[in-house]
């Protein structure tokens, strides 16, 4: 048994023998070895596939990622194009072929209506855009209130015929001020109608571009008055936009035929029936194929729409 330590002290405790750790063991020093040299042919396969990469990369952006290199692809929409122009989105319906006959329905489409009417009068504002070519600028219609009930005849004397056209404050109050207000600057004189669209489910004649090409506008944007309810069809007028909200002008078009497009173009008129008979006469001229066309079916008209007065009543 053993003694009881000092004091402060612990008696003797039992513990393993303590055994010094082993050295360790180092490998000889050996000189680097320099890395080999890649081959010619190596370097040449390497830098191949790094830009083949790039490249691949770059044509996604470009025209598969909408936004980064290039604009959506709004040619489908009467009024836009990849150029920021106003247009209507092509159906993934077939393209009729610019040389087949257009079948037109006849009749004409129920007018769309307002499950809610708008307060009486409305509050219209309208915004300067400095991106839109504007070669021929307009004042601003006046913001401020504007009404939103009755309707206001117009006729657009082209060189194809008159066109007759009924706007409706119920539908889109603003949108009718700012018609009114470029017709009565002169704005859409000397303008072209400058699409035709033939295809089965966009099947209208978009005018009021002063460029000529769907790019231009008078320099300022309008709202866009919409609502779920709305449809389109045949003997209908509305306001051509690029793929943005809020994005429309002076451009329009003219529904003649079957027409399927989202509830994102404000309607605010109606074309009257020896207008139609006009419409039905340019879609059965067919395209101009002897210029550009944007690829869906659509293009300038062969027979040419050279608006060169509007009037009110």
């Amino acid at each position: 048994m053993s003694e009881p330590g000092g004091p402060g002290q612990r008696p003797e405790e039992q513990w393993p023998p303590y055994s010094y750790p082993q050295q360790h063991q180092y490998p000889p020093w050996q000189a680097p070895v320099p890395p080999k040299k890649a081959s010619p042919a190596a370097v040449v396969l390497v830098s191949g596939s790094v830009v083949v990469v790039i490249l691949m990369a770059l044509a996604f952006l470009a025209w598969g990622y909408p936004g980064f290199l290039r604009d959506p692809d709004v040619k489908t929409l009467p009024g836009i194009s990849p150029s920021g122009q106003a247009t209507l989105a092509s159906p993934t319906s077939t393209v009729t072929s610019p040389s087949s006959p257009v079948a037109l329905p006849g009749g004409r489409a129920p007018m769309p209506k307002r499950t809610k009417p708008l307060a009486n009068p409305v509050t219209c504002a309208f915004t300067p855009d400095s991106g839109s070519p504007a070669p021929k600028k307009a004042a601003l219609p006046p913001d401020g209130p504007a009404p939103s009930s009755g309707t206001v005849e117009v006729r657009l004397a082209t060189s194809a015929g008159d066109i007759g056209l009924t706007l409706d404050r119920a539908l889109a109050p603003c949108t009718v001020v700012n018609f009114l207000s470029l017709a009565g600057q002169g704005f859409y004189d000397g303008t072209s109608c400058h699409r035709l669209s033939v295809t089965a489910g966009l099947q209208m004649l978009q005018c009021g571009d002063p460029v000529g090409d769907g790019t231009g506008g008078p320099g300022y944007a309008i709202r866009d008055e919409v609502f779920p309810e709305l449809t389109y069809g045949r003997g209908m007028l509305a306001m051509a936009k690029t793929n943005q909200p809020d994005s429309g002008g002076s451009q329009f078009f003219l529904v003649y035929g079957e027409i399927n497009i989202p509830p994102e173009y404000t309607v605010f008129g109606s074309i009257d029936e020896p207008g139609l008979e006009v419409v039905d006469k340019v879609a059965r001229g067919g395209i101009d194929q002897s210029k550009p066309g944007i690829g869906d079916g659509s293009g300038p008209p062969k027979i040419p729409v050279k608006l060169t007065h509007v009037t009110t009543s």
